[in-house]
């Protein structure tokens, strides 16, 4: 287990969220009066704050440019934002709470940096507590034999996908062992925003491709990751 992190101040962990430009979605949900709808009027566009804008703004440095996430399509809750967090993890652990679609990097002083997720469909979750043994930017996604044999058309990856923005694995790739054992799940990025704060992968833990890289940027080698699947489970926020 890595030494633990001395954790930033809300101030400096907000200010480097627009510099390392990592990804999460705001899209709030405005309802519309019945009289106006019938009139069909136009509801009014929900003005997203400039601060968001810039977090999730196109990575055009990045080796297959990213690009700007449309953060109308998400709701705001999932947006990375320091939080206060109440648990007996140590600073720099990773907390994947999984009945809420978040991911946590806990800091001190009983605060966390959280992101929004989407995780492992049913019959295809994990839980349990491991590491994430290295890190990739722009991986090879290479599917199980198991899914292969679910999903023949997959046959043509067999020995690798070539990075990129297609690529499943996205912009960075967390790869999770449990000793020294590869689980095969991963926190990875992804480019469908829809996807976030849903259960619609095939176990792993995807994150906007920008706040994939903002992780990948704040966690070494070794870091420790529990994995929670029970609501009983998660500590209280």
């Amino acid at each position: 287990m890595p030494e633990t992190l001395a954790a930033p101040s809300r101030r400096a962990v907000l200010a480097g969220f627009a510099g390392l430009s990592a990804l999460t979605l705001a899209g709030c949900q405005t309802g519309r009066n019945p009289r106006i709808a019938q009139a069909g009027a136009v509801a009014p566009r929900r003005v997203i704050d400039p601060y968001y804008l810039q977090m999730y703004a196109a990575m055009p440095e990045e080796k297959y440019p990213v690009p700007a996430v449309d953060l109308s399509k998400l709701d705001p809750v999932y947006f990375r934002q320091v939080v206060p967090y109440r648990t007996t993890e140590r600073p720099g652990t990773l907390v994947v709470d999984t009945p809420n679609r978040f991911l946590y990097l806990v800091m001190e002083n009983g605060e966390a940096l959280r992101y929004g997720v989407g995780i492992g469909r049913a019959g295809f979750s994990w839980g349990g507590r491991a590491r994430i043994a290295y890190k990739r930017a722009w991986p090879r996604w290479t599917p199980p034999s198991e899914m292969i044999e679910r999903q023949p058309e997959l046959e043509k990856y067999r020995n690798g996908m070539e990075p990129g923005l297609e690529n499943p694995l996205g912009a960075r790739a967390l790869y999770i062992f449990e000793g020294g054992r590869d689980t095969l799940y991963r926190i990875h990025g992804t480019l469908e925003t829809w996807s976030i704060g849903r259960a619609v992968s095939s176990g792993c833990v995807r994150l906007l491709n920008q706040d994939v890289i903002d992780l990948a940027n704040r966690v070494p080698n070794d870091t420790p990751i529990t994995v929670i699947q029970g609501p009983s489970e998660a500590p209280a926020a």
